[in-house]
């Protein structure tokens, strides 16, 4: 068994996509519209053939994120290597984003750094 994809509601459809292309190397579909639901979507998929899919509909409720929240809390890349981390942690804070974690070496032995994406979504970048 496998996960076959993971989806999150997001307000800008479009600058989310865009991040996860440029950062994370994503290719992405054509955006599926449904126009009696409002249903904006586009799926996103990664090098190991991982998928992430993003939504957009009218009438999303959007909520505090705090980093302590019940639920899915992060999204983790592995990209390859300590200096593979090192190098997009910088690029993405050059970009504006947060960096709220590392690089570091954790507890539990990983190498990694977590920021804040778009619209405060969490993302751990591990080697």
């Amino acid at each position: 068994m496998r996960i076959e994809h993971i989806a999150m509601y997001v307000n800008d459809l479009e600058a989310t996509k865009d991040f996860f292309v440029k950062f994370f190397g994503a290719s992405s579909n054509t955006k599926y519209h449904n126009p009696k639901t409002g249903l904006e979507t586009y799926f996103l998929s990664f090098e190991d053939s991982a998928r992430l899919e993003i939504m957009k509909r009218p009438n999303m409720v959007t909520s505090e994120k705090t980093l302590t929240r019940t639920g899915y809390i992060h999204l983790a890349f592995s990209v390859g290597s300590k200096e593979k981390v090192d190098i997009l942690t910088s690029q993405l804070e050059q970009a504006g984003y947060e960096i709220i974690s590392g690089p570091r070496t954790t507890g539990d032995g990983y190498y990694e750094s977590c920021v804040l994406g778009p619209e405060g979504n969490q993302i751990e970048i591990t080697e």
